[in-house]
């Protein structure tokens, strides 16, 4: 993981929750995760990893404070944390 993809990632775990992530940074973070991203309709995309899958709104420009909430949830439940895992 590179560090422009490692410091979205301590972004989105950041307190407060940013207001400014990218949804194609946090897309390209997933994917160098290991995780499967797929289109769906109505502005959604799925995320699978570690065997499970979750639907996310697709934003226009940059993430709301609840699809950062739901991220960080689905990436705690995978046994992510950020600080252990890929430090900056």
């Amino acid at each position: 993981m590179n560090h422009r993809h490692r410091q979205a990632l301590h972004a989105l775990f950041a307190h407060p929750e940013p207001t400014n992530l990218s949804g194609a940074d946090v897309k390209a973070v997933l994917v160098e995760m290991g995780a499967d991203i797929e289109d769906r309709n109505g502005n959604r995309f799925a995320v699978t990893m570690g065997g499970h899958t979750t639907l996310f709104h697709q934003p226009d420009h940059s993430l709301t404070k609840d699809n950062v909430r739901q991220l960080r949830r689905f990436l705690t439940d995978r046994g992510i944390d950020p600080q252990r895992d890929y430090p900056v």
